[in-house]
């Protein structure tokens, strides 16, 4: 039998109520719900979490949140997102949700 997890990443279809994992393989919560951004994570007790909204309010001095492209780094406001990375083309599922101070 296949191992499911092995699959393409073209192929891979992100569901509510599916398992996350970070870099190193540990679950670290599930999938709420999937919005035009991204995916909400309910995670589980022991993973330390921030919010987005909760570090815009610290006092960690003033912060801009922005979309960031994973390949090429890429920014820009997080209230206009692109269908494609205007650095390199790169698809909407690339550009996330990214907090710079």
């Amino acid at each position: 039998m296949a191992d499911t997890n092995t699959t393409d990443a073209t192929t891979r279809t992100l569901e509510p109520g599916q398992r996350v994992y970070d870099a190193d393989g540990r679950a670290i919560g599930t999938i709420r719900a999937i919005t035009e951004t991204g995916v909400e994570v309910q995670t589980h007790g022991d993973v330390e979490t921030v919010s987005l909204k909760q570090a815009l309010g610290s006092d960690a001095g003033e912060g801009y949140l922005l979309w960031r492209c994973v390949n090429c780094g890429e920014l820009g406001d997080l209230d206009e997102i692109p269908d494609r990375c205007p650095g390199c083309g790169g698809p909407r599922e690339d550009l996330y949700a990214y907090l710079e101070d």
